[in-house]
């Protein structure tokens, strides 16, 4: 198994970029020339590292930067734990509506000087400017018409293979987050104006396309592992850039009447749900009105990513685990996915992974996992922040009874940080406080747990997943109206929740007996905290709906626990309560472990809600590694005992009063949403308004427009500078 840092591999890299700290500078400072790129091949591997080292560590659109401050807190599921007040990445995440000072809203109120929006911008071009040097260099070359002619997986064809796929991946990236960007293919090429994206994702399909069948699938050569990318990871990439140019987006309409171009000159129209101006801007929300073409070609590649994806991915649908001597639970296909890349392993599902390696920084648990209230360094675990958080509707009312994915993905406990276990507040703030937490990710969970400094985890980024392209492959069918096949994809992943086997057709009619509407349910469970829910709901036109279910559903609960002290779901039965009950244990005397698993009795208070728990021993993992055992001071008592988290349990009746009496502590629930309600109602999604243009994409910074010599300029309402 391949786990260490681009970086490392490419040590005294033998191509370089430094391009583009200023937007401007695209050309590469290398005076590679084709010869030598093809006097080994192994010159082209070490020219790629460095892009891919920038991708992993600086791009600011996977795991930090921008994808922290929009994307993991954007949903009608997914959101953040902090004050809207205390936190500037609330206005766009929240679509542009109130300011910090809750006054006013629109884009006006943003500022043009976020960091993040330059870090990104600037690392996508870095990345896109070095590879248009290698690519040149490749194209330059007898060796490269060879392989055109051959049609056939080399490695010359993997290589060059992942240069364009790179490339694209850079590009697709731009185009979601900034949307017109100007197209750069030439090294050294000056930048003239801001392109439509419609000809940049053309463009990047046809190259895609044809360089497709000459790549390898992940294991079909020594040389080619889930960390690069694969002729299964370009098909997926096709997959999701075809759905981008064909589902619904958000465009400028300050550029002329005939900006929006194909690859061939010819304008573009659109079926548009809304047309708004913000400021002097006018902006629409809409469609091409020739998008099947777009979901046409999805199919065609997702299916082909589906059906034969290669001999090291597939749906993992067993749990390989057997029962530990311990007596813990396991038989849950999806808890294991995330087990392996807990353990540093490259999970059998995932189609690519960015490699991390422990010791550098890494988000994974740090921001988007299982928080932690330890210190920096010596901590069991060591500080967590927990950026990745969840709305109660999502945790209580969307999973259906007997949904294994539920616990995996949301966690109500975070750690002490020194080997307890402690409830998670719905106070605002960060750690043990803001809510249900992402639980895919817990440095508990570790084989060998790192625990000498924060932030240092060394698990992997999953940027692409198998059952996203199952449930990507689903959604174009239905799409397309093939109601067959798209429901055949639905019950591989659904079933897979279940056990293998489930009621797929009263899954479908719990959503309205809209398919299409079932699929992105589906999405919705499946891709918790990991960044999906918010661009399916932007692609297929349900921002309006959704959100306003949300609401109605939000504020029902809020009323419930405002009037009755409870609320139950209809959906599910599972009710939250003001207040539950809590109690530390020895867990390990009682059961033999700590780290708990799946849980088949819903009556334990121990084990249920499963996945939870503490590291089975961290006072050998600190003596291991040579670490300070200083902050272990929870002894034997680890374990949290939970009463009333899906049933109510009245603050005053007998069984409060038995509970209290045999060491339960009454503790916060639902109170703390409904003194916050205005957190998690009122200001989610404040600047979404009906028929009005839902402007979800992200300005371009000051700095790239002062030095673009007036090609670039912001649109949607956002200023100038």
């Amino acid at each position: 198994m391949k786990k260490i840092l681009y970086s490392l591999l490419g040590a005294g890299l033998l191509f370089g970029a430094t391009a583009c700290e200023d937007f401007l500078e695209t050309s590469s400072p290398s005076e590679t020339t084709a010869d030598f790129v093809f006097s080994d091949p192994t010159n082209i591997r070490y020219a790629l590292y460095q892009a891919y080292e920038t991708w992993r560590a600086s791009s600011s659109v996977h795991s930090n930067g921008l994808f922290y401050d929009v994307i993991i807190g954007g949903s009608d599921a997914e959101r953040h734990p902090e004050a809207y007040s205390a936190q500037g990445r609330h206005i766009p995440e929240n679509l542009y509506g109130y300011d910090q000072n809750f006054s006013g809203s629109g884009t006006t109120n943003i500022t043009l000087d976020g960091v993040n929006y330059s870090g990104a911008w600037s690392a996508l071009y870095k990345i896109i400017a070095s590879l248009n040097s290698l690519c040149a260099a490749v194209e330059a070359t007898p060796a490269y018409e060879e392989m055109k002619a051959s049609n056939q997986p080399s490695l010359v064809g993997q290589l060059y293979g992942e240069a364009i796929a790179l490339r694209a991946t850079a590009y697709y990236e731009l185009m979601r987050f900034f949307g017109d960007v100007p197209h750069q293919l030439l090294p050294g090429q000056a930048v003239e104006r801001i392109s439509p994206r419609d000809s940049i994702a053309e463009y990047h399909l046809n190259l895609l396309m044809d360089v497709e069948p000459r790549m390898y699938r992940a294991g079909e050569n020594t040389a080619v592992d889930k960390t690069f990318m694969t002729r299964t990871y370009v098909q997926g990439l096709i997959g999701r850039i075809a759905m981008l140019e064909g589902g619904y987006q958000t465009r400028r309409g300050d550029l002329g009447a005939d900006f929006y171009k194909d690859l061939n000159g010819n304008t573009i129209s659109f079926d548009k749900v809304a047309t708004s101006t913000y400021g002097s801007d006018e902006c629409f929300y809409g469609r091409r009105t020739d998008y099947t073409k777009f979901y046409e070609i999805a199919k065609k590649y997702l299916a082909m990513c589906v059906e034969n994806p290669g001999p090291q991915i597939a749906l993992q649908t067993t749990d390989p685990r057997a029962t530990s001597g311990a007596g813990q639970e396991f038989g849950n296909p999806y808890q294991y996915i995330f087990q392996q890349m807990n353990n540093l392993e490259i999970a059998n599902e995932n189609i690519y992974e960015l490699p991390e390696s422990p010791g550098v920084q890494t988000e994974r648990p740090y921001a988007f996992g299982r928080p932690s209230e330890g210190g920096g360094s010596n901590g069991y675990p060591c500080k967590n922040y927990g950026q990745s958080r969840f709305h109660a509707v999502y945790y209580y009312g969307d999973f259906e009874n007997g949904d294994m994915r539920r616990d995996v993905t949301c966690a109500i406990t975070a750690s002490s940080g020194k080997g307890a276990e402690q409830i998670i507040s719905f106070a605002m703030g960060s750690r043990s406080k803001g809510g249900i937490v992402n639980n895919k990710w817990d440095e508990n969970r570790m084989a060998s747990p790192w625990t000498a400094k924060q932030r240092q985890s060394g698990i992997n980024c999953p940027y692409m997943r198998f059952s996203d392209m199952i449930l990507l492959l689903a959604e174009a069918e239905a799409v397309l109206g093939d109601q067959v096949s798209a429901k055949n994809h639905l019950k591989q992943v659904h079933d897979r929740a279940f056990g293998g086997n489930s009621d797929i057709d009263a899954f479908i009619a719990s959503c309205g007996n809209n398919l299409l509407d079932a699929i992105l349910q589906e999405r919705k469970l499946e891709f918790g905290g990991e960044g999906q829910r918010r661009y399916d709901m932007i692609r297929n036109n349900k921002l309006y709906s959704d959100i306003a279910k949300f609401h109605e559903r939000t504020g029902a609960m809020i009323a419930g626990l405002e009037t009755q002290g409870y609320y139950t779901f209809p959906e599910t039965g599972n009710t939250i309560s003001n207040y539950i009950w809590t109690k530390l244990v020895d867990a390990k005397s009682t059961y033999g472990y700590r780290l708990t698993t799946q849980c088949p009795d819903p009556t334990d208070p121990v084990l249920y809600p499963g996945w939870r728990g503490q590291n089975d021993d961290w006072d050998a993992v600190a003596e291991k590694n040579g670490t300070s055992k200083n902050n272990l001071t929870a002894g034997n008592m680890t374990n949290l005992a939970i009463k009333g988290m899906f049933e109510y349990i009245d603050p005053e009746g007998e069984e409060a009063k038995a509970l209290e009496a045999d060491g339960y502590v009454k503790t916060d629930w639902g109170i703390n949403i409904v003194k916050n309600k205005n957190e998690y109602d009122l200001y989610v999604f404040n600047g979404l308004k009906n028929n009005e243009v839902p402007v979800y994409l992200i300005p371009i910074h000051r700095d790239q427009i002062s030095t673009s010599g007036g090609a670039l300029s912001n649109g949607y309402g956002f200023p100038e500078n």
